[in-house]
């Protein structure tokens, strides 16, 4: 399947100035999705609720314990392009692959979700044998997810191999904190950043995962400073980097920054983070909880979709909730209901 190179779908030309609403640049990865119990995840010595990066011997060995897994084009900030798509928006995503059968089966989905996609391929991956990358996704039965990904080619981004043009291209760029765990991937994060802003372009961080945080809270911190104006994460996560002991207290530090942050609550929804101080916003209804992987990359994916279209934090925030909500009722990390006629039934959009 080849993507839509009609007038209004997204392609990957170079043009003047924004004309995608977001770029997203992270791991380009295939989510074997099971569900799990606590003891195997002993067994497999995987954390439980962690993302825990694993070579590809290892992973093959915990997908043993994965009976008839689902496979799904995934990746955080993959899936949050897939879900801006979703909603009618404009998204583009860079990130490395392998020129493999998963890596093609990879292009050719996020294409198909309506992602402008031209995937990077860099020497380093052919030439050390490195395959496409994968994240095993064990689901426990609280809704829980504990992940072991094998970054694979996606460990070989760096500023040689990404389309800056494409960056230039977006209203906001996205940038997935889990870059941070590939070293080549701080130079191009950064460089892509400056892009961005030159292309009077905004800059957005996903914070990713509290482990993630803590491997990376100093350099997080001092992106905040001058790179970084949009902040995602979690309750936990903001928390964390900002050395917080408590909720109010994280509510007060990310104030601070002065940036636009939004931090998520679960159950409790989220807050965000304005000029006019942190509003609170409930979580939309949800009539179970089965996996709340994706949960972060649709709440990003509804946000962002909203500031861009010309949405105010809070309306925004709560199209972020609502795109979560969605993910979190079923299994895998993108949309299976339409999420444009979910806002729109839900009043956030326009028909």
């Amino acid at each position: 399947m080849h993507a839509d190179n009609s007038d209004d779908s997204p392609t990957a030309h170079d043009h003047e100035g924004p004309d995608l609403d977001v770029v997203a640049i992270g791991n380009p990865l295939l989510d074997v999705i099971a569900e799990t119990t606590g003891e195997i995840l002993a067994e497999v010595g995987l954390a439980k609720g962690s993302m825990t990066l694993i070579d590809l011997e290892k992973a093959a060995a915990v997908q043993e314990h994965m009976p008839e897994p689902r496979f799904v084009s995934g990746g955080s900030v993959a899936n949050t392009a897939a879900g801006v798509a979703a909603l009618g928006g404009r998204a583009g995503f860079i990130g490395a692959v392998a020129d493999d059968e998963v890596g093609r089966t990879y292009v050719e989905n996020l294409r198909a979700a309506g992602v402008a996609y031209e995937p990077s391929y860099s020497e380093t991956a052919q030439r050390d044998g490195l395959g496409t990358g994968r994240c095993m996704v064990l689901v426990t039965d609280d809704a829980d997810r504990t992940m072991g990904t094998y970054l694979g080619a996606a460990s070989t981004l760096s500023p040689g191999v990404v389309p800056f043009p494409t960056v230039a291209r977006g209203s906001i760029v996205l940038l997935e904190g889990y870059l941070w765990d590939v070293p080549a991937a701080k130079d191009a994060m950064r460089q892509a950043a400056a892009t961005a802003h030159d292309a009077n372009g905004s800059v957005a961080l996903s914070l990713s995962d509290p482990f993630c945080v803590s491997r990376h809270q100093r350099e997080f911190l001092d992106l905040l400073v001058d790179e970084i104006d949009i902040l995602l994460g979690n309750e936990e996560e903001i928390t964390m980097l900002f050395g917080a002991s408590s909720y109010a207290g994280a509510v007060e530090a990310a104030g601070e920054t002065g940036l636009l942050v939004a931090m998520t609550r679960g159950a409790q929804g989220a807050v965000v983070l304005t000029a006019h101080g942190p509003e609170e916003v409930p979580a939309a209804t949800v009539t179970r909880v089965l996996d709340t992987t994706g949960a972060g990359d649709l709440f990003a994916a509804g946000f962002l979709y909203g500031l861009t279209h010309s949405m105010d934090p809070v309306e925004s925030t709560r199209l972020g909730g609502l795109c979560a909500s969605e993910v979190i009722s079923h299994t895998g990390s993108r949309p299976e209901s339409d999420l444009k006629a979910l806002a729109t039934a839900a009043g956030l959009l326009d028909q």
